[in-house]
């Protein structure tokens, strides 16, 4: 069998970007069933509700929904089960503390296989206000006219 190389990208939260500011990020593997990996191989998974938690001195990722394999028996997985994130010790007890003080969580930005390994991509968040994220809109539309404007004076049409 030949190994896959390099990043497929199977899910990403876009709305965590948009509702949290990420302060710091880290990359996890997954303790996952056969049927979660092949429903995962298929493309099929979903971050959007998804969370992490520290417990007892282990990560756990909970909410994110892997749905049942189609040509899996009775041994399929539940979809929205607690999954095991398989970080180091120091990582783990430095996001314990980091937690601990509150105000912060960890959210998942994506879920990928790096060279055929399931990986997720979790951030350190605070949550935004209403407020910051009307600035933050106002922001994102202020750079794509700077960039929309920059892009016409270099294409040369200005200049016909």
């Amino acid at each position: 069998m030949v190994k896959e190389e390099g990043k497929k990208v199977v899910a990403q939260n876009k709305a965590a970007r948009h509702d949290y500011f990420i302060e710091d990020v880290f990359e996890c593997g997954l303790v996952l069933s056969g049927t979660e990996v092949k429903s995962l191989r298929a493309g099929r998974a979903s971050l959007i509700d998804g969370f992490a938690t520290i417990d007892s001195g282990e990560a756990w990722l909970e909410g994110i929904h892997i749905p049942e394999y189609n040509e899996g028996s009775w041994t399929n997985h539940t979809p929205r089960r607690k999954r095991k994130l398989l970080m180091h010790r120091r990582e783990i007890d430095k996001l314990d503390s980091i937690l601990k003080q509150g105000g912060l969580t960890l959210v998942p930005l994506s879920l990928y296989f790096k060279d055929g390994r399931a990986k997720i991509e979790i951030a350190l968040a605070k949550g935004k206000k209403a407020h910051d994220k009307r600035q933050s809109m106002i922001e994102k539309q202020a750079n794509r006219e700077i960039h929309r404007g920059l892009s016409r004076r270099t294409s040369g049409k200005d200049f016909e």
